[in-house]
């Protein structure tokens, strides 16, 4: 799992509980996902097409520092599904696992648009290919 993106619990992201709101992790999660699509595909029209069973295994509390992680499953046509699992780096328990995310490029009408990837890519790759 590549971790990517941390987060810091404030005020603001809590439930009544006093822990993590899942609406507010799940937004994150969605963001961080669309964006790393986004550079992957190379297009600036990315959306989420499907997200498996959204297993939430623990939670966090303000001040706590939680990670997200994604890796690439694989590469569609038009699409580019990931897996992603959050965790909580002051405890080191995983919050939540979510086996499959697709997202898909789309044009500017919205249809899905095709994309020619076939692999990830990294800056390394991208800045040998236009020298």
């Amino acid at each position: 799992m590549r971790f990517h993106t941390r987060k810091w619990v404030k005020p603001e992201d809590l439930n009544p509980n006093s822990t993590l709101f899942g609406g507010r992790l799940l937004a994150w999660i969605d963001e961080e996902i669309a964006l790393y699509a986004i550079i992957q595909l190379e297009t600036p029209r990315i959306v989420t097409k499907h997200m498996s069973e959204i297993n939430f295994r623990s939670s966090a509390r303000q001040g706590d520092i939680v990670e997200i992680g994604i890796d690439v499953l694989k590469f569609g046509t038009t699409s580019l599904t990931l897996t992603c699992e959050v965790r909580n780096m002051m405890t080191r328990e995983t919050i939540i696992t979510i086996d499959h995310i697709t997202m898909v490029g789309v044009d500017e009408f919205g249809k899905p648009k095709p994309h020619g990837k076939t692999k990830i890519e990294y800056i390394s790759d991208r800045l040998n290919r236009s020298s």
